[in-house]
């Protein structure tokens, strides 16, 4: 069950691991899923990296990030191939051993023969000392958690599900609400207003994102907070200042 650490913030960041990734040839689909997924259980992303199949700079940043942040989630990098060094990098910053894990091996072992268990497929059951499993129902192979890292795959698929798994295990915080207010003028109109606004409600994130609306630029306008009064108040002030950005458009139309 989500522990929900009342009014605490709970961060975290995605370490994205693959050569493939930073050449193109592989489109990431798994960093706007993950951060969807963390804002509706209360979790702040905070940062994200992709980093090659080399293993001083994944070892460096998995560093970084997990003593800044509650969590870091990696995706990537653990599968069969030479390539996939994840799970000895994360044994490395840990400083622990990393060895085939028999939790593991008998996981593998519920989808493929065991005389199709050769040296390359053992290399997903390989797990750094002390870590626990993370189960994934798609194809069996498991990430692991070790400490507040969190390793999955790479495919989206076997990644959500691996997600799943861990969802529940996490501290969550206060929710972050939002509302969306549709400016119908340009972002240039209310550039300086919306400036105002934002002075004026420092505890509020107040987004300005223009749009093509039928061929015609329009902007929509999002108040964030996780405060439900505060958040209403810095719409309402939104809406008037919008309200008086209209009346001088058509003074001066």
């Amino acid at each position: 069950m989500n522990d929900t650490s009342g009014t605490a913030v709970i961060t975290a960041a995605i370490l994205v691991i693959g050569d493939e990734i930073l050449s193109g040839r592989t489109k990431d689909k798994n960093i706007g899923y993950i951060a969807e997924y963390l804002t509706n259980i209360g979790v702040d992303l905070r940062e994200v990296r992709v980093v090659p199949d080399i293993e001083e700079e994944i070892v460096n940043a998995l560093n970084a990030l997990r003593h800044r942040y509650t969590y870091v989630f990696t995706t990537g990098g653990i599968g069969p191939t030479h390539d996939d060094i994840t799970a000895d990098c994360v044994a490395k910053a840990f400083g622990v051993s990393i060895d085939v894990d028999p939790r593991a091996r008998a996981l593998l072992l519920t989808r493929i023969a065991e005389k199709d268990l050769n040296e390359a497929r053992l290399r997903m059951a390989r797990i750094p000392k002390g870590a626990d499993l993370i189960l994934n129902k798609v194809s069996a192979a498991p990430g692991f958690r070790i400490g507040n890292v969190h390793v999955m795959a790479g495919v989206p698929s076997i990644m959500q599900a691996m997600l799943d798994e861990v969802a529940p295990t996490l501290k969550t915080g206060v929710k972050m609400l939002s509302e969306t207010i549709r400016a119908n003028c340009r972002e240039g109109d209310i550039g300086g207003p919306l400036g105002e606004v934002a002075k004026a409600h420092p505890d509020v994130m107040i987004g300005s994102y223009p749009f093509q609306d039928d061929g015609r630029p329009n902007t929509n306008l999002v108040v964030r907070s996780r405060d439900p009064q505060k958040l209403a108040a810095a719409k309402a002030a939104v809406e008037d200042m919008l309200a008086r950005v209209h009346t001088t458009l058509k003074q001066t139309a």
